[in-house]
Formats: C-alpha cells, structure tokens, sequence
C-alpha cells in the first residue's frame, strides 16, 4: 500500500488537493484496491477553508503522520505566502520530507519546497505566472517555466493548478504501469499526456511597451502591419534610426530582440486565429506575415511544443470544420 500525503493549509487551491487526490483514488480502485491511500493533512484536525471558499475536512493533522511516506505532495495556492511564515508547517516539511520515497508540489506549493531548501540545486517548475519569481527568491534553483511538470531525482514539481493532475497521472505510471494510468485519465476524461507545454496556456508574450514613444509607436505599427516588410532594417528605417543603435535601443527597452518581438506579436496573432476562427492553417500563416504554413509550424513547435493543427484542435473556442486542418501537412 502507497500512502499519499497531501498538504493542506488555509486558501489552498482546492484542484491542487483534490486533483491529485481523484488520480490516485481512481487507479487504485481500478487496480482493485490495495496500491494507493491517500491522506489529506493540515496543521490542525479542523476543516480548512480554501481559496475558493470550499471547506476540506483533513483525515489528521501533520503531528498524527506517522512513519513512512510513499509520496509527499504541497499542494499550492494563495495561501502559500502565510504557510511560508507557519513555523510549525515548515519545520514538519522539513523533518517529513526524508521518510518519502518521492516528494512533489503542485503549482505554487513549489514555494514551500523551495523554502524548505528542498530544491536547492535541483530542477523545478510552478505556475507559468510565478516562475520569474521562484527563480528571483531562490537562485539556487534552476527554474524551466515551460514544462508541465519537472522530475529531479526523487522530486517532482508542477506548473499550475490542473498540472498537478498530469504529474499524478505520470506518477501513477511510473508505479502501476501505462495501462492502468492510461485507464485512469479515460474515466477521469483527461489527457494522458496534454500535448504542448505551460508556454501556451500564459496570458501573453514575455515582452513589454518601450519606454520612447518613437518604438512605442512602432509596436502598434507591427501589430497592424504583420504581412510587410518587417526585417531590422526597414524597422529601423521607419523609427529613424540605425539598424545597429535601433536594435540596441529596442532590446534594451522591449527586453527582447526586434525579430523575436516580430515572431512574438505573429504567434499571438495567429493563436488567436486558431482559436475562434475558421481560417485554414494555411490562410492563418499568410494572415499573420509568416509566409509559409512550414515556417509557423516551426514557430509554433518552439515556442508552444505543439504544431498549429494540433493547437487549434485543443483550444478551439467554437465550432466549424476542421477538414482544412486535417488536409494540411502540419
């Protein structure tokens, strides 16, 4: 029997909890029981209030934990910033974390972990919003802000919310074996394995407004004039300056190069393309200024791991048909 302890405190995400909590319920009774219990603690018995209001009734409290800990897993939420200063709640993370056999976070309960110091010199991900931050407070982490989840030995960390999901799902492969994992997110109606990464669910590209209104002025112009000519040169041409002092200045102002902004402003575009419109792949790739369906498929496997087709077919916000996609070579 795996025990499964996962962490709860005052405005926990409630998904953080009981997403992970279901995965490992539904594939031990698919296993016909005996491979998985799972234990929702809190520092105190009574019931914790979570952040969106929901009341969760811990089976103990962290003093009732005894012995040993399959898997170890902080769940996250807005909570996390006063668990940080729960004394007690660290120090049982802390004295905890050595008697499991693995132990995870999901979304920002990467931040208890971190705080504990369990994540020094490792690999670990959180929530797409709050990786620059994990990485800024604690740079003895390497932080990747693209993954779902990130294993590093015997720790696991997860992007946001729902990904703690997909990281239980992984974990009950790697104890039970693809079939009974595969089984499992059928009757819980999920993705095995979501296809793409956290890049594509963040609320837009990592860039922001220059600081000199000439540029300024020039990002608006990119924005409604995605199929010209678009190159350093005729940028720079356009905001009177030289190709060299105009890519300086742009990167120093927007934080990123004048030619990643460009593919930047293009990809949203088109994402948003694909999401509600109706437009082949290949129209969306003539729409938004990248020439060739080829070269937005590149585009898209870089920034978002996934290719336009596959994308469209997972984010699409309203019907219509999707044949031109399933015509298209991409």
């Amino acid at each position: 029997m795996r025990r499964i302890v996962i962490v709860a405190f005052t405005d926990v995400q409630t998904l953080d909890v009981v997403g992970p909590a279901e995965v490992f319920s539904m594939a031990d009774r698919l296993a016909n029981g005996g491979e998985y219990t799972v234990d929702v603690v809190a520092s105190s018995p009574d019931a914790v209030t979570t952040g969106s209001g929901l009341r969760l009734l811990p089976h103990r409290a962290l003093s009732g934990v005894r012995g040993p800990i399959d898997t170890l897993i902080v769940a996250g939420g807005t909570g996390v910033v006063r668990a940080q200063d729960d004394e007690r709640l660290m120090r049982w993370i802390r004295s905890a974390a050595p008697r499991a056999r693995r132990v995870a976070s999901v979304c920002s309960g990467a931040f208890l972990l971190a705080e504990a110091g369990l994540l020094d010199g490792r690999r670990a991900t959180t929530h797409w919003a709050a990786c620059s931050e994990l990485q800024r407070r604690y740079p003895a982490i390497e932080v990747e802000d693209a993954p779902i989840f990130v294993r590093d030995g015997d720790v696991y960390t997860s992007a946001g919310v729902t990904a703690g999901i997909d990281l239980a799902l992984a974990l009950v492969e790697e104890d039970l074996g693809a079939a009974v994992a595969r089984d499992a997110a059928r009757w819980l109606v999920l993705f095995l394995r979501r296809p793409g990464n956290q890049a594509q669910f963040s609320s837009g590209p990592a860039w922001q407004p220059a600081e000199r209104e000439p540029l300024r002025d020039l990002q608006s112009w990119i924005a409604d004039n995605l199929t010209g000519d678009l190159s350093v040169a005729a940028l720079a041409e356009r905001a009177y300056m030289s190709p060299r002092n105009f890519a300086r200045a742009f990167r120093r102002e927007v934080g990123v190069t004048p030619a990643a902004y460009v593919e930047s402003v293009r990809l949203e575009r088109a994402r948003a393309e694909l999401e509600a419109g109706e437009a082949s792949v290949e129209a969306v790739a003539a729409i938004c200024g990248f020439g060739t369906v080829e070269t937005m498929r590149r585009a898209f496997q870089r920034r978002f791991d996934v290719n336009p087709a596959a994308y469209r077919s997972r984010f699409r916000t309203r019907g219509g048909s999707h044949d031109a996609d399933r015509r298209s070579a991409v």
